[in-house]
């Protein structure tokens, strides 16, 4: 695992490099990052897709030369009336949602686990039944 120091938008030269000195495989590395465009909690595992609006996994892709790596993607839902969407997403989470994190973040784990021991089917499987088993409600 790794955490880049360097600004979100700008993660891709670091991820690109690790996956350099470590020889890394594409179709065996996971970007984990926030999604506005999914409701607050739910979970997707998705392999070889556009960025999606996201200026962090365009960093990676473009860095990387290609977009054929997984994401994790981590709902965090839409801003709220005209908010704009970078203020939403740096926002502290309320009370209840600090709650819920906290659990979202068990089932990520989960979900990276059964990716690498059960590979991508069960990883997508996980990933989608995440929300039922978390009673997080849209």
């Amino acid at each position: 695992m790794a955490l880049p120091t360097t600004y979100m938008n700008e993660s891709g030269g670091p991820v690109a490099g690790l996956v350099d000195y470590y020889g890394i495989e594409l179709d065996q590395l996971v970007v984990i990052h926030d999604d506005i465009d999914l409701p607050f909690g739910r979970l997707r595992f998705q392999f070889d897709r556009g960025p999606g609006g996201h200026n962090g996994v365009a960093s990676v892709a473009k860095s990387l030369g290609s977009r054929e790596f997984w994401r994790l993607k981590i709902g965090v839902g839409r801003p709220p009336g005209r908010m704009d969407p970078a203020a939403f997403v740096l926002r502290r989470f309320t009370k209840k949602e600090q709650s819920d994190v906290e659990l979202l973040v068990v089932e990520a784990a989960d979900v990276l686990a059964a990716f690498a021991i059960d590979g991508d089917e069960a990883a997508r499987q996980y990933a989608g039944d995440a929300t039922q088993r978390l009673g997080i409600s849209d």
